[in-house]
């Protein structure tokens, strides 16, 4: 008898226990989908996050990694045009990439009376039109291996793939990888490149 009572009490909690048991496995399956769910990060660059919401000026302000060309942008007075409806594909050096110029360049081209020049090196970097990199190598593929784009200096920037990354070709032949790529801009789109492209 004494067994019987005790089979029956263990069964009573076995069956108390289970919606508990069924409510903890479904508020786990459903934090996880939640979790799975949540929108990705935006991407960091120069230890900011970059928000599609805000203009190429206005992120490229926050990355750490981009000081230089900042700076470079405003002695050229380049920034209402960066802040506008675009949208426009940047080909964003790092400042070791500006570094690894010849000494003196920077401060030099940084002089009011180099303006001209500046500009022309800094629109070298800037294609109308938004290219994300599966766009540009999509071009590649059609073009049998290398695509060209206009720049708003004018000359054209070349791109090919290797190994299976955009790199970018300026007119002096030099080639510069895309080390961030994609990060989207309300006014277009940020490449991050590791050299300077001279045209």
């Amino acid at each position: 008898m004494k067994f019987r009572i005790s089979q029956i009490c263990l069964t009573a909690a076995m069956l108390a226990g289970l919606p508990a048991a069924g409510f903890a496995q479904s508020a786990m399956s459903s934090s996880m989908s939640g979790a799975s769910m949540m929108p990705a990060a935006d991407p960091m660059v120069g230890g900011s996050a970059m928000y599609p919401t805000r203009n190429i000026i206005a992120n490229a302000i926050n990355s750490k990694d981009h000081t230089t060309l900042v700076a470079a942008v405003k002695a050229a007075g380049l920034v209402p045009t960066l802040e506008g409806p675009g949208p426009f594909t940047v080909f964003a050096p790092t400042n070791e990439a500006f570094d690894a110029l010849p000494a003196n360049t920077v401060s030099t081209l940084l002089k009011p009376e180099n303006k001209a020049e500046l500009t022309k090196i800094l629109t070298y970097h800037v294609v109308a039109g938004k290219y994300e990199t599966a766009d540009l190598k999509a071009l590649i593929l059609k073009d049998g291996g290398k695509a060209s784009l206009k720049t708003v200096a004018g000359p054209e920037l070349s791109f090919t793939l290797s190994n299976g990354m955009v790199q970018v070709t300026d007119d002096k032949g030099d080639t510069a990888n895309i080390t961030v790529a994609d990060v989207n801009q309300s006014n277009g789109v940020i490449q991050v490149v590791d050299k300077v492209l001279m045209p």
